[in-house]
């Protein structure tokens, strides 16, 4: 522990806060929250029977901040909102892994449309999910319109709107036809209802209205509809089965599981709905840690995306479950319960949900560790090939994109403890270059990047990096060496040649070899192609977009105004491509033989 370290730890306040502890780079590595900073920071540094995640961090600690706050509250919000803007490498950081779909439903529009979605919004819809385990959203969908005939179709239908030709669906049975005023406001409302109980797990009106359609079509003889109904009704069986446990009551409530072999620990997450378990989520973490510290921020990260239950059954106590209780009530805008498991079901529930745990955990301890080794194994390997300071908790890798010096653009891929961390992304579009000059348009992209390290409010532009990895030899990190030089950067540099796989380092003449399975070198591969890909794709995306927008350049009457509202209107470009006349038309100055016209143009320019 260094001199200046020491003297910090002894003129800590006894306040509550917020403290925030720094590598050797100067690099944030953890960030945690305290009823009583001087306690608390302390306790790191004191006794020898800590966890390894403690004496892995104490031993990286070369400095420390910290922020005194007003309440224990506040200490606890504030200790969030840091570690999502940092993402520390000693925190619990929940992967972006896959969020899964909910049926989202507006009520709001007077004739509601249901939509699969994976972001939860505060925009006062209804959300039903997280749909998993098998369960297709999509499939719902189709038994919803086969037995409720609400509408698919994006069109904005209000009360007042005038009549239109009813598509498709309406012919098939599939749609209540409410823009050809088919049906009232009031009667689809009621369609609404039985929807909605219906998501809620009122499984038995709708098998009997599918059952009814079948007969119905089949005394008909209309037999393709027969079997088309027949199908769903299997879905619909399906749906039933999938739901895994039966409770006697329709509640909902997120039970938690927590196990620990001393050297490993996961959280395990089972999803009840209106008293149906949708399925379990384990989430293993990389060391063990003290559940009593640790389940808030876990929980705080979890419930990001996701929707809040009323009820929360924790196996054990918390030391800050009011606090998190007070966070979720209001993310949610409804009042949360978080209970301890004590006795009875409860209780029964946390310790399925332990067990469900550890045999994830048995199951899978040897995926977790080669995950481990090619992520934290390969930071900690590369600090010692490159002779870094400290880990590269954070790498960045940038790409320059264009064809023959047009639409230039560069990218800038973020890997946070050796994996992608796509929030952290970032495009350039080069301002400053014209032509073919990469070194140049490199320069114009450091040089904007490095400018907004110290007073950016993004949370990616204002996290300095460990390491910046370069595509190319010798030459390319000597270039990008002298730009740094220019600017007074000190941040490491390394670069990687595609030819051989070989890396070059500031200062050194011959180029450092790797085997191909050095997991050191295999992580410079992922972020170097990674880059890549990103930078290609959004130079295909900025050159489509230019093309189509020259194309309509073509089209008589259509100025910037009509193209701003063609793209707010339809998203994308191939969305306006796959667009009817009568849709097209829908948009505020887009006459008929305007909208032809754009079909003409778009559509050939496809052939």
């Amino acid at each position: 522990m260094n001199s200046a370290l020491k003297e910090k730890l002894l003129s800590l306040p006894t306040s509550s806060g917020v403290y925030l502890m720094k590598d050797t780079s100067g690099t944030i590595i953890y960030v945690g929250k305290a009823k009583n900073l001087k306690r608390r920071v302390n306790s790191y540094f004191i006794g020898n029977d800590k966890p390894i995640k403690t004496v892995n961090l104490v031993s990286n600690i070369a400095d420390l901040e910290y922020i005194v706050t007003a309440s224990d509250t506040d200490a606890f919000l504030l200790e969030n909102n840091l570690i999502k803007k940092y993402q520390p490498h000693f925190n619990i950081l929940l992967k972006d892994g896959k969020n899964y779909p909910y049926i989202k439903i507006n009520l709001k529009d007077d004739f509601p449309r249901l939509e699969i979605t994976r972001k939860i919004k505060k925009d006062g819809a209804k959300y039903f999910g997280p749909y998993f385990n098998g369960i297709s959203p999509a499939e719902i969908l189709k038994i919803v319109a086969r037995a409720f005939s609400l509408r698919t179709c994006t069109l904005k239908i209000t009360e007042s709107s005038k009549p239109t030709r009813p598509c498709l669906n309406y012919s098939m049975g599939l749609c209540s036809a409410p823009c050809a005023k088919y049906i009232t406001k009031g009667d689809y409302r009621k369609q609404v209802e039985e929807v909605i109980n219906f998501l809620k797990g009122e499984t038995k009106n709708v098998e009997q209205i599918l059952k009814q359609k079948m007969e119905i079509a089949s005394e008909s003889q209309n037999y393709e509809k027969a079997i088309e109904i027949r199908e769903e009704i299997k879905s619909l069986n399906n749906l039933k089965q999938r739901y895994t446990t039966q409770f006697p009551t329709l509640f909902n409530q997120d039970v938690i599981g927590f196990h620990s072999t001393g050297t490993k620990a996961v959280f395990t997450v089972m999803i009840i709905r209106s008293g149906k378990l949708m399925g379990v989520e384990n989430f293993a973490l990389q060391d063990i840690q003290e559940y009593e510290l640790i389940t808030s921020t876990f929980l705080m990260q979890y419930y990001e995306n996701r929707i809040i239950p009323k009820k929360i059954v924790l196996p054990n106590e918390i030391v800050d479950r009011e606090e998190l209780q007070e966070y979720l009530s209001q993310k949610s805008d409804e009042k949360l319960e978080i209970i301890v498991a004590q006795k009875g079901k409860n209780k029964k529930l946390c310790d399925i949900a332990e067990i469900n745990g550890s045999e994830y955990l048995e199951k899978s301890i040897g995926i977790i560790k080669t995950r481990e080794m090619k992520t934290l194994g390969a930071i900690n390997r590369l600090k010692d090939i490159l002779n870094l300071d400290g880990p590269p908790y954070r790498i960045e890798c940038y790409d320059i994109s264009h064809i023959s010096g047009t639409n230039s653009v560069a990218s800038m891929v973020v890997f946070l403890n050796g994996d992608v961390a796509k929030k952290h992304y970032r495009k350039f579009n080069i301002k400053t270059v014209e032509g073919n000059d990469d070194f140049a348009s490199m320069k114009e992209v450091l040089t904007r990047r490095i400018s907004k390290l110290k007073d950016s409010k993004d949370e990616s532009f204002s996290s300095a990096p460990n390491l910046i990895v370069l595509d190319g030899g010798k030459g390319q990190l000597s270039s990008v060496q002298e730009i740094f030089d220019e600017l007074k950067i000190q941040i490491p540099l390394c670069s990687l040649a595609k030819q051989d796989e070989e890396v070059f380092v500031t200062g050194k003449s011959d180029p450092i070899r790797l085997k191909r399975s050095d997991v050191a070198l295999q992580v410079l591969q992922r972020i170097r192609d990674e880059a890549h890909r990103f930078a290609i794709t959004f130079h295909r995306s900025k050159r489509k977009k230019a093309m189509v927008t020259s194309l309509l350049d073509e089209v008589n009457g259509i100025g910037k105004v009509k193209k701003q509202l063609l793209y707010e209107k339809f998203g994308t470009i191939e969305n306006i491509k796959n667009a009817t006349k009568k849709e097209l038309m829908l948009v505020k100055g887009v006459t008929e033989n305007q909208a032809i016209e754009i079909l003409n143009v778009l559509n050939k320019s496809k052939s």
